[in-house]
């Protein structure tokens, strides 16, 4: 089940995309990006998108397992709970997003970080531009702007 974040889900969207983050990241990129990804889903960023409806939460057998933030034709913030991960969650998040901006938009944007970017790949969607940032510790961010035409 999908349903839309609530104000109240504030904490459990931050622990999905912290847990994630943490565990996942440093798998593909150093300390100074996973800080970075830490940094920037800031609890600020997520209570702004929580409170314009924008972020949404996945239950599986009655636990919150996965996030998705949609702002206008733009996936943001999909993040599924390590151990939930391998179940096709994350293809299920990006399902309802893909139909969600489908209904208003002719395209889907999503900055890709290196660990999902395969998934995205076999999803039809393709690189428009490879960008770079400047994280902590002289480590550089290296994620692809990418999107699918719907």
């Amino acid at each position: 089940m999908i349903r839309l974040a609530k104000i109240t889900d504030l904490e459990i969207v931050l622990q999905i995309t912290k847990d994630t983050i943490s565990e996942i990241y440093p798998h593909y990129y150093p300390q100074g990006v996973v800080d970075f990804f830490l940094k920037h889903h800031s609890r600020e960023h997520v209570l702004e998108d929580i409170e314009q409806g924008r972020v949404w939460l996945l239950e599986v057998d009655g636990y919150l397992a996965g996030t998705v933030t949609i702002k206008e034709n733009a996936v943001n913030r999909l993040f599924v709970l390590p151990k939930y991960q391998s179940r096709g969650l994350g293809s299920e998040l990006m399902d309802f997003a893909e139909t969600n901006i489908a209904e208003r938009f002719h395209s889907v944007h999503i900055d890709s970080s290196l660990a999902a970017k395969e998934m995205y790949l076999k999803r039809g969607y393709r690189e428009k531009k490879t960008c770079r940032i400047q994280a902590d510790n002289g480590d550089v961010l290296v994620y692809d702007e990418m999107e699918k035409v719907i």
